[in-house]
């Protein structure tokens, strides 16, 4: 099938694919025995769903579209190991709850497709299970799916398999058919059951509450997830009575999106947590507007490439705060130490806020990471060692 030209067909599938997911996720969350699972190098769990969800997904898309850029959180190199035979099987099985005729390397070769580096104007990114200790404990997960395009968000698809419609139901309570969201850019957000995505959407309204007092704040169940102590602090300070939301993964957006509480805080749990703010190295573009477009295409390609940025020896690009001063009115100066190409600098650059994004830049220089500038054209154009870096961040 040829790509869907409208992002209503691109939706339509990208339900399905996750309505899908969510089947593959119920059923082994409901089977009677252990799920299978083990631990990545973050001491993160990872399921046979977690996998079996990315390979249901991505033959979704692949089979709609015939091509397929993805960015997905796993990747099937543990389970082609020799060692992990029982676990590849157990994550076959799962995906022939949707995949009928899905061999194991037909589900291996499904897991890698989303093996991206957003280097693309237009992919999607996944992550099979948000939530894996809420999923293993039988609480709230959830299957997140979105469309990229330009560095803009233009779709999402939230599946909540244990997600009630019901608000009075508790949220350590499964729902037996669960809820699944979506939105596009300018299309509202809206719901429907997870076991019965093509049925007619209800829209959803988000509070209308405007006395502070009546607040009610998302928490999450793990502790490691966020600062649980600090977001007390806040509540009390800020004199809520609302009767807080405890539940585990993204499910929080869904509950703010569709008016059962009014803020999620997400605090980091110590002082020296890595934000990420650019996730993959591949994603900087080269810009220089004094470069014709061939010559922009040759520095981008050698910029990411082994000579400079080498992503794939460094995929991640992080920085990590360590001060915050206030500035004026919506202005900030941050200080920190970012990570580029395997090496740590420390960095001081301004932020500002407006209309719910954080707009910021630094300007470095590429030796003081140890990389050496390029040239190209016989060394007729040459790239500069000062880099400016801009960044634009949406608070949510």
């Amino acid at each position: 099938m040829t790509h869907p030209a409208s992002l209503q067909d691109r939706l339509t599938i990208a339900i399905a694919a996750v309505a899908a997911a969510c089947r593959v996720t119920r059923h082994v969350q409901n089977r009677q025995q252990p799920i299978e699972r083990h631990s990545k190098d973050d001491m993160s769990p990872v399921t046979v769903a977690d996998y079996a969800a990315q390979a249901v997904i991505a033959h979704h898309l692949v089979d709609a579209f015939g091509t397929l850029t993805l960015v997905g959180e796993e990747d099937a190199s543990t389970l082609r190991e020799a060692g992990h035979a029982a676990l590849r099987e157990a994550v076959a099985a799962a995906a022939r709850v949707v995949w009928a005729d899905a061999g194991s390397a037909d589900v291996l070769d499904a897991i890698d497709l989303g093996n991206h580096d957003a280097s693309s104007d237009s992919y999607w990114t996944l992550d099979p299970i948000d939530g894996t200790k809420g999923f293993l404990r039988g609480g709230q997960y959830a299957v997140s799916l979105a469309l990229i395009e330009k560095g803009q968000v233009v779709l999402g698809v939230l599946g909540c398999p244990n997600l009630s419609a019901d608000y009075a139901r508790s949220f350590d309570d499964p729902d037996p058919r669960g809820c699944l969201f979506y939105a596009t850019r300018g299309g509202g957000s809206w719901s429907v059951p997870a076991d019965r995505p093509h049925i007619a959407a209800r829209r959803l309204d988000a509070s209308r509450e405007q006395d502070i007092s009546a607040m009610r704040v998302c928490e999450s169940v793990e502790a490691a997830h966020s600062r649980i102590d600090d977001t007390g602090r806040i509540v009390e300070y800020l004199a809520a009575r609302g009767t807080p939301a405890r539940l585990d993964s993204q499910c929080k957006y869904a509950v703010v999106a569709r008016g059962q509480a009014e803020a999620y805080l997400r605090l980091p749990t110590r002082r020296d947590y890595v934000e990420k703010i650019w996730d993959h190295a591949g994603d900087l573009k080269a810009r220089d507007p004094n470069l014709s477009a061939s010559k922009r295409a040759e520095v981008q390609t050698r910029m990411i490439g082994p000579e400079v940025l080498d992503t794939q020896k460094f995929p991640s690009i992080a920085f990590a705060s360590t001060s915050i001063e206030s500035g004026g009115a919506d202005r900030w100066t941050v200080t920190g130490r970012l990570t580029i190409h395997g090496q740590t600098q420390p960095v001081t650059f301004p932020v500002s806020r407006a209309n719910g994004r954080y707009r910021g830049s630094v300007t470095l220089k590429q030796r003081d990471f140890g990389i050496t500038p390029i040239s190209i054209a016989g060394g007729s154009v040459k790239v500069k060692d000062e880099l400016k870096i801009e960044f634009d961040i949406v608070a949510r």
